[in-house]
């Protein structure tokens, strides 16, 4: 099945897939087809807390960029 996901920003899937490696490599996972659904997807939960983390941050002013 065709990923249908689009990022909202031109250039940005390249960098969530860096992104999803990085914090793949963090957390010790290799990601793949032989890994676990629930291992995979926890990468994808782990990107979405930091992104959310971040974007609050960002809101109170407190931007780290």
């Amino acid at each position: 099945m065709a990923n249908t996901n689009t990022p909202a920003a031109q250039g940005a899937s390249q960098n969530l897939d860096q992104f999803k490696y990085e914090v793949a490599n963090e957390m010790g996972l290799q990601l793949g087809g032989e890994r676990t659904s629930r291992e995979n997807g926890s990468v994808g939960g782990q990107m979405t807390k930091r992104m959310i983390q971040f974007a609050e941050e960002h809101l109170k002013g407190g931007s780290k960029i």
